[in-house]
């Protein structure tokens, strides 16, 4: 079982999650990147094969982080998605893994024709 972080920051300016584990690794993982990487059923489906793809996330952010136990945590973000649970060990495999991780999710939206680009424009943008 995977340690929990010994610190846990998000930054907005960054838009940045800051994870430092016990053994001193530091990981950096955009609320981007964590947002298409949910490990809800509404990203992952049910089963293999039924994943969905992501779009336009690049603006994403995160509103809130709300610890779940001694083993996770829930991440709300800005689009209003808030269902999945980032236990330690998924986390620690998203930071350890994250080029691998990114490759595939541009290739997969590549392949898809579509883009990481916002599909409308932000209330708080406006």
């Amino acid at each position: 079982m995977t340690q929990a972080p010994k610190s846990i920051k998000y930054r907005r300016e960054d838009a940045e999650l800051h994870l430092i584990w016990p053994d001193g690794t530091e990981h950096r993982l955009s609320a981007e990147f964590l947002r298409v990487h949910s490990p809800s059923a509404e990203v992952r489906g049910h089963g293999v094969g039924q994943e969905v793809l992501q779009l336009g996330k690049k603006d994403v952010a995160v509103l809130k982080l709300e610890p779940v136990g001694r083993y996770a945590l829930k991440i709300v973000f800005d689009d209003g998605h808030d269902s999945g649970l980032y236990d330690w060990g998924y986390l620690r495999t998203l930071g350890d893994e994250k080029d691998a991780y990114w490759e595939r999710y541009l290739k997969r939206l590549e392949e898809a024709g579509q883009s990481r680009e916002p599909l409308f424009i932000k209330a708080r943008q406006l």
